[in-house]
């Protein structure tokens, strides 16, 4: 059984990532905010913030990689509303796969999608002066709890590609995950925000995230940042798992 699930899973992931190769636009369009943020923060705001003795280019990468993440998911909430309106999961249904494999390629595809495009925005912010001295395992576990934030944010688009109505309504809902880095330490330090905000920044999961990412690839000792950011995306995923294989049960029954 584990090896139809896995064959079909693949399957489905190559039909998914030929879409998005014959419409590149998708990756460009995921990435041009994120780096516009950028440039805008960087080059605009940024003489004006106090990022420490480095550049600040250096200061709000990890957050401007987690923009891009919540920017590149709501093209998954969007395929797979477009999928069901179209009516291929009642053609899959019909076929001798495993059911769960349609939802595992979406998330995969965005998975992949995702890292594309945080690749093209890392290469952006070199050109812009962003230099790191980490290792290789100090970039593997970047890499890692990128990829597990990004499982966690996809699974909630699965759950908004199915329950909206409309095609706005299925991507509408990455638009608070996009702005939730601007009241978090991604931009400015916490310490710097009004109570109430500084209090929100500073229990959401954006900030540990953010702290976690930068102390590594600035080859600063790791908080126990690592371990709230780890439990955040954790609960996150588990949670929007569970709830968007219940949404899509109920709604293929």
């Amino acid at each position: 059984m584990s090896k139809h699930f896995f064959g079909d899973t693949a399957l489905l992931t190559g039909r998914s990532l030929r879409h998005i190769m014959r419409s590149p636009d998708t990756i460009i369009t995921t990435t041009i905010m994120p780096i516009a943020f950028m440039l805008l923060f960087v080059y605009v705001f940024g003489g004006a913030i106090s990022s420490g003795s480095g550049s600040y280019v250096n200061y709000l990468l990890p957050g401007i990689l987690l923009i891009t993440i919540a920017s590149s998911i709501s093209y998954t909430a969007f395929r797979l509303f477009m999928d069901m309106k179209s009516g291929i999961f009642e053609r899959f249904q019909s076929m001798p796969i495993a059911r769960s494999s349609v939802l595992w390629a979406h998330v995969l595809t965005s998975l992949v999608a995702s890292l594309v495009s945080v690749v093209v925005v890392v290469d952006v912010a070199l050109l812009m002066g962003f230099r790191s001295g980490a290792g290789v395992l100090a970039w593997l576990a970047i890499a890692g709890i990128l990829i597990l934030f990004t499982l966690a944010l996809t699974w909630l688009a699965v759950i908004a590609g199915l329950s909206a109505t409309t095609v706005d309504g299925a991507s509408a809902f990455s638009y608070p995950l996009i702005f939730l880095p601007f009241i978090s330490s991604a931009f400015v330090a916490t310490a710097t925000m009004p109570g109430p905000v500084r209090a929100f920044a500073e229990n959401q999961p954006v900030t540990p995230i953010v702290n976690t990412i930068r102390d590594l690839y600035a080859q600063q000792p790791i908080s126990t940042d690592i371990w709230i950011a780890l439990a955040w995306c954790a609960g996150i995923l588990i949670v929007a798992y569970a709830l968007a294989m219940a949404t899509y049960h109920r709604k293929i029954a």
